[in-house]
């Protein structure tokens, strides 16, 4: 917001200089962006956060210097002068949406002399940056940058049948917009129409058909009300955004519409005369006072801010910035209506925070105490603890993408299948607007820039949202799950071993299986799915070369990703510490051959319960086909390792061990010793 420091003076009182008024405000929230000279008066350019509609007009900023300042606020009044006939003799208005347009008002001013403004109004929109048009088009823009309000002109004899009519546009439907581009409309946009066709897009900007021209006689004066949401739909589906839909998406103040509407009826008559016909036409929901008291218990200030504020400071802060006390203040707390512009105002702890920002937070020391309580990391941020300590121990850094997708990387590895990904229509996502379904496709593209940069064999992880499916109502984990993804270099059973790794890091008597995966994007053979206590819990393998090739990767790359959910579940509260072993370890190495049908994990369920309460540790020691073995048959190589906490083992307890191994192994699974 671009305020003007001459324009500023109509309203408060500026006997400060230009410093420090910029440093006031900035400290108290519109942070100053920077000052420009425009012929002689100060352009002062401030950031208006999201939350503060109120200040996207000069009223609003000059009630925050008035209140910062100790000034007394003084808004123009609007009473001008009307004629005898009846405004709704000129135009009817029908309003067929008024659940996207809560309120309409229309004015109609006969024998306007169009033509240049004068000079007070061309230089106050020339310190905004807004060319002059004309005097009543300049009037509608000026009154907009005075408190906020949108408006339109509209020239009344062109609109057919003098009918006004509020509805969402038809199919097909187009309009020419007054900056002489064409746009197609859709039943989702609200137009303002007359008995013909469009006249102006609502919220966003009017009709080149309808402008006021040098032409122009009779004017009629629109001020409404649409909801932000239909506002800011059409306004990004068209890439058509303007002064007006930015504060239509922000809210206006309703009860300031009919004010806004009978100043700028007052200024067009200075600047460009005519006759105010009587009345007006107002339509949809008419503005009902605030009733919703805030109480402000004085005490919490000290408690919050670290800083003692006399409770009569507390209350002339806050009824300067437009909150109304409730009866009377007691010593110990006081009631207020937050005002209408001020929609953010809603507890207690808001009313604070704008007594610490008028009253400044440069106020505060920096070496008072605040009672702050420590309090226990959520579970969340104990798993994810683990989780960057482990991973960076194992040489992965963390990556952050965007959660956004073009439709070729999202074809890059679909966990899903053809399930369809959610998508958005936004002027600024036009090819990367799929929500992705895995951080997998990210963190590749991750890879071939780290490969293009001479960084090669980076290794990654990410922890971020997935989105698969739009179900209001489900739980999260189901349509908005979180994952934990990795890529890597490294074989497929090495990235196993991480993920095993890191599940024993989070719990050591989670049992993780794997079963073969049909994942496309996985080289056959080389892809499994995990589950963790029998509960699905991800992917590992590596990504098929014809993949690798689209993105043009030098290295073989496999990858992982897992469900947080699950180990943030199943996470160990305490960890228990076990003494160094005394003794030392004593290991016998196997080399099963056995059928195809056997897997590891059956051969290593055999083993652990064959070798009794000696055994300590299996480890894999690779796999062999080959001629020498013959067809359907594989070996596995395995390391087991034997330890007594109380002495050292014999040869003898450890061959009596191996033998009973060999023998249920041969027994249970068929299985014979190379």
């Amino acid at each position: 917001m671009i305020a003007s420091w001459d324009w500023l003076t109509e309203y408060v009182t500026l006997d400060m200089c230009l410093n420090e008024l910029t440093d006031r405000l900035t400290i108290s929230g519109l942070n100053l962006e920077e000052v420009n000279d425009v012929n002689g008066d100060a352009a002062i350019d401030l950031e208006v956060t999201s939350n503060r509609a109120d200040c996207l007009g000069h009223i609003g900023i000059a009630r925050e210097v008035a209140t910062l300042f100790g000034k007394e606020l003084t808004i123009p009044t609007a009473e001008p002068k009307v004629g005898t006939e009846k405004v709704s003799t000129a135009v009817s208005i029908q309003n067929n949406a008024p659940e996207l347009c809560k309120r309409y008002i229309a004015r109609v001013i006969r024998n306007v002399q169009v033509g240049p403004s004068p000079d007070w109004l061309k230089k106050r929109l020339a310190t905004l940056g807004i060319p002059s048009i004309n005097n009543v088009v300049d009037v509608t823009n000026y009154v907009l940058m005075e408190c906020g309000q949108p408006l339109h002109a509209f020239d009344l004899n062109k609109i057919s049948e003098e009918q006004i009519l509020i509805r969402q546009a038809h199919k097909g439907e187009k309009i020419v917009a007054i900056d002489q581009r064409t746009y197609e409309l859709d039943p989702e946009m609200l137009v303002i129409a007359d008995a013909e066709r469009p006249v102006a897009i609502a919220g966003v900007m009017g009709g080149l058909d309808t402008e006021i021209s040098e032409h122009t006689m009779n004017v009629l004066i629109e001020v409404a009300n649409f909801t932000p949401l239909t506002v800011r739909n059409t306004a990004r589906k068209l890439s058509l955004h303007s002064d007006s839909s930015f504060r239509f998406e922000r809210y206006v103040d309703v009860h300031q519409m009919d004010w806004a509407s009978r100043r700028c009826c007052d200024l067009i008559l200075q600047v460009a005369g005519g006759e105010l016909l009587a009345g007006s036409i107002d339509v949809g929901e008419q503005p009902t006072d605030n009733t919703d008291e805030i109480t402000l218990r004085f005490a919490q200030v000290k408690r919050l801010l670290g800083i003692e504020i006399p409770a009569e400071a507390i209350v002339q802060i806050l009824t300067g910035l437009g909150l109304k006390l409730v009866g009377k203040a007691s010593p110990a707390e006081a009631s207020f209506l937050a005002p209408t512009w001020r929609r953010d105002l809603t507890r207690e702890v808001d009313l604070i925070e704008e007594v610490a920002r008028i009253h400044g937070y440069d106020q505060i020391p920096e070496d008072r105490f605040l009672p702050v309580r420590l309090c226990t990391p959520p579970e969340k941020d104990q798993t994810t603890k683990i989780i960057y300590k482990t991973l960076n121990g194992l040489g992965f850094s963390e990556a952050y993408t965007v959660s956004f997708v073009s439709r070729e990387d999202h074809e890059l590895f679909q966990p899903f299948g053809d399930l369809e990904p959610l998508y958005v229509e936004h002027s600024t996502r036009k090819k990367e607007n799929l929500l992705r379904q895995s951080l997998i496709p990210s963190l590749l593209r991750c890879r071939r820039e780290n490969e293009r940069h001479n960084v090669f064999n980076a290794e990654l992880f990410e922890i971020a949202k997935v989105y698969v499916k739009a179900k209001p109502g489900a739980p999260e984990r189901e349509v908005e799950p979180t994952r934990l993804s990795m890529v890597s270099g490294r074989s497929v059973l090495e990235l196993k071993g991480v993920v095993e790794t890191l599940v024993a890091r989070i719990n050591d008597e989670l049992v993780l299986e794997t079963k073969s995966s049909d994942i496309g994007q996985f080289e056959p053979g080389r892809g499994a799915e995990l589950t963790l206590n029998g509960q699905p819990f991800g992917w590992v393998g590596e990504i098929a070369r014809p993949v690798q090739d689209r993105l043009d990767l030098r290295d073989t790359v496999t990858v992982a990703e897992l469900d947080l959910a699950l180990l943030i579940e199943h996470r160990k509260q305490v960890v228990h510490a076990s003494e160094l072993p005394q003794y030392p370890q004593m290991t016998r190495d196997f080399n099963f051959v056995m059928n195809e049908s056997v897997e590891w994990k059956d051969l290593e369920a055999t083993v652990r319960s064959a070798a009794g309460t000696l055994l300590e540790d299996i480890e894999y020691g690779g796999i062999f086909r080959g001629e020498q073995l013959g067809a359907d048959l594989k070996s596995y190589l395995m390391h087991v390792s034997f330890r007594s906490p109380e002495r050292t083992l014999t040869s003898d307890e450890v061959d009596a061990a191996h033998g009973n191994i060999v023998a249920a192994c041969e027994k249970e699974l068929n299985v014979k010793l190379r």
